[in-house]
């Protein structure tokens, strides 16, 4: 399933296990689920999702692990850990990852615009 959400977050992006030199990785950072509406308490989140759900659900798409940064004021905490390891500052964030010189670092990213822009979604994803 492209779309996963059984991902272990590591501590950082470095310990992403990428398995060659040409594998690309893509993270996106979502809201929880509110527990009273079943739904990311973030309505960015929520009007992003069927973008990534487009861009990702097809057959031959590539795999999105999905990381929840949590509740509200569990992300708004400065010391959230998506925060300060991983440097996201606002969901949803879509990143992707590659490894260059034999280290993994994050190559491109795109926040809601991005992702609701069918073009540079798609350029993203390349």
């Amino acid at each position: 399933m492209p779309i996963s959400r059984n991902f272990v977050v590591p501590a950082s992006a470095k310990q992403l296990d990428l398995l060659n030199a040409a594998s690309k990785s893509f993270v996106i950072f979502i809201s929880s689920e509110d527990p009273e509406t079943k739904q990311p308490w973030c309505p960015d989140v929520r009007a992003s999702w069927p973008h990534v759900q487009k861009a990702f659900g097809g057959e031959n798409a590539p795999t999105v692990s999905v990381v929840e940064v949590g509740q509200r004021p569990e992300w708004r905490n400065p010391e959230n850990v998506f925060r300060k390891n991983w440097n996201v500052n606002g969901v949803p964030t879509l990143a992707r990852f590659e490894r260059v010189n034999g280290e993994v670092v994050e190559t491109a990213r795109l926040d809601e615009n991005g992702i609701m822009d069918e073009e540079k979604l798609r350029a993203f994803i390349g």
